[in-house]
């Protein structure tokens, strides 16, 4: 697909990661294929990803994959499920060793020409504040992740709105234990029922 080659060669982001604590070399990870009933909306790959080349490929991804209630081989297959970052590069870590946001521009050149080509979706899981507003735009509460989330059900059955499955979110999941006990099992069964 020729969209799919054209991410692949994107360079805009050259001297952007070339100057960061990093300086890393762009390595766009692209993980879709029109038809997929899935779509799985991201911020950006850390650096595990970058170095690996597939998409939620570090502890983060086990955590999703989890979630979802499947295994590696449902969402490594790309007829299954697509993954659509807000960046599809490592943005890089700053001089502190934290991570940069994801670059404005990648989704202002490419997210809307990948939406367009991966149809009518029936299921879309927003993962992370930079998708969450994206993706809802005014619908994205005010109050943040934590307040977006706990609104999944304005969503659902179609979106379903998530914490970035981060190591870092340990905490916040902990102190939302709802977030286990409402979100996950509905979650798993339209996951279920999506690809059934």
């Amino acid at each position: 697909m020729a969209l799919i080659e054209d991410i692949r060669a994107c360079r805009l982001c050259a001297d952007r990661f070339a100057a960061t604590a990093t300086g890393h070399v762009p390595r766009p990870v692209v993980w879709f294929r029109p038809g997929a009933p899935i779509l799985v909306a991201g911020q950006a790959p850390g650096a595990r990803v970058h170095a690996a080349g597939r998409p939620f490929s570090d502890p983060s991804g086990d955590r999703l994959r989890d979630w979802m209630g499947i295994g590696e081989d449902v969402f490594y297959d790309r007829d299954q499920i697509a993954v659509l970052p807000m960046a599809f590069c490592f943005p890089g870590y700053d001089a502190k060793g934290s991570d940069l946001p994801p670059p404005k521009i990648c989704a202002e050149t490419w997210h809307e020409t990948v939406m367009e080509s991966l149809g009518d979706i029936p299921l879309t899981i927003l993962v992370g504040g930079y998708a969450h507003r994206w993706h809802l735009g005014v619908r994205a509460s005010r109050g943040g992740v934590t307040a977006t989330v706990m609104r999944w059900r304005d969503h659902a059955p179609r979106i379903f709105v998530l914490p970035h499955p981060s190591w870092r979110n340990t905490g916040w999941l902990k102190r939302n234990p709802w977030f286990d006990a409402e979100v996950i099992p509905v979650l798993r069964a339209r996951v279920n029922e999506v690809l059934a």
